[in-house]
């Protein structure tokens, strides 16, 4: 079993790709089309590989949640990248900063972004292939 896909509704299709392609060159848009939700226009596009993606629709409204409230919703969700270094760096120079850095591990590095419509994006590189070195706290 593996999570295929993630569905954001985001404000601009444009700016939400210029982030996501600085993370991951290798992507690409799988598809894309336009319908209606619930009455109202929206352009959607899918944007990974072959076996992971993000789905997009451009008609967002109003902000994303506070991430240093309390409110339900989506906090964050995570990558798992080889070179955390070099993902930093891409998205540096595309003109993202680093939200907050990881808490110090022997065992892995990881770092958090806010992409233009909010959402927080975690990347992790992992620096042991044990599992119980990998994922303890």
């Amino acid at each position: 079993m593996y999570l295929e896909h993630v569905n954001l509704v985001v404000k601009n299709l444009e700016a939400s790709l210029k982030f996501y392609r600085a993370a991951f060159p290798h992507w690409k848009v799988r598809s894309e089309g336009h319908s209606e939700w619930y009455g109202k226009p929206r352009h959607w596009l899918h944007f990974g590989d072959d076996y992971h993606y993000l789905a997009f629709s451009d008609h967002g409204e109003g902000e994303n949640r506070d991430l240093s409230g309390h409110q339900v919703g989506f906090a964050h969700f995570a990558f798992v990248v080889n070179c955390i270094d070099s993902v930093i760096s891409r998205l540096s120079q595309a003109g993202f900063k680093v939200d907050k850095d990881g808490q110090a591990h022997p065992h892995r590095k990881n770092v958090y972004f806010i992409d233009p419509d909010g959402f927080e994006v975690e990347f992790v590189e992992y620096l042991s292939d044990l599992p119980a070195q990998r994922n303890s706290d």
